[in-house]
């Protein structure tokens, strides 16, 4: 279940790719698909080591082309490991909503993305995200939990202040607004909830079937409650 558009993006095979905050790696795993020369970066070791595996089974399975690269690396958003302009393209998907100092971790991507390089960059969308602090205290308040919510405008101006231009947002996994709702009302724990499984269920079978009733009824929602909130950037080609 992808949150970035890699078309949007821009990414070609050949491309140095980095995927800050990577988590359990689909957008590691896709961009490696495409022919990527990918870095999936975390500061959470044992998620590294199952990113780790699944990229050596696509290589295995022949699911990446001739050519793409892929590894993992762990260190600390703060103060990246790499080169400035060492990238093509960075994808920073949901994880800077965990950052407390947000701006030092959006100028770190600045600097390891090259002069005329892409990024993008994706949040929980302040509605959704509030209707989920509101009735859930648990969502949010918990160590590694989610420390602010932003308004688009308030993401793309932190964005920008660090050098980067944005070129676009867009909006994802309406579906997936209502199931978080309903886990907020009910205790984000209880995962047995009968209304919880069923929803459950449910977007399992649209992400495995991709039917087309689904994916028209998605995006005719998104603007309205899309989850997340992807915004498109590019670094200048010069200062």
């Amino acid at each position: 279940m992808l949150t970035v558009d890699f078309d949007r993006l821009g990414l070609r095979p050949g491309d140095r790719v980095l995927d800050m905050g990577c988590g359990a790696g689909r957008h590691a795993f896709e961009a490696f698909r495409r022919g990527g020369d990918v870095v999936a970066f975390d500061q959470d070791g044992d998620e590294l080591a199952r990113v780790l595996d699944v990229l050596g089974a696509m290589r295995d399975a022949g699911e990446a082309p001739a050519g793409a690269e892929a590894d993992i690396k762990q260190g600390d958003a703060l103060s990246l490991p790499f080169a400035d302009g060492e990238f093509d393209r960075v994808v920073a998907a949901e994880v800077l909503e965990h950052i407390p100092d947000d701006v030092a971790a959006m100028s770190e991507l600045a600097r390891v993305l090259r002069p005329g390089g892409t990024m993008a960059v994706t949040v929980p969308r302040w509605l959704p995200e509030r209707v989920c602090w509101a009735l859930s205290d648990a969502y949010h308040a918990n160590e590694g939990g989610h420390v602010r919510i932003y308004t688009a405008r308030e993401l793309v101006a932190r964005l920008e202040s660090t050098g980067l231009n944005a070129e676009g947002r867009g909006y994802a996994h309406a579906l997936h607004s209502p199931y978080w709702w309903l886990k907020c009302a009910v205790g984000v724990d209880r995962d047995r909830h009968p209304l919880v499984r069923g929803y459950h269920r449910l977007l399992v079978w649209d992400i495995m079937r991709r039917p087309r009733v689904t994916r028209l009824a998605e995006r005719a929602l998104d603007p309205l409650i899309g989850k997340s909130v992807v915004v498109y950037l590019r670094k200048p080609e010069t200062p």
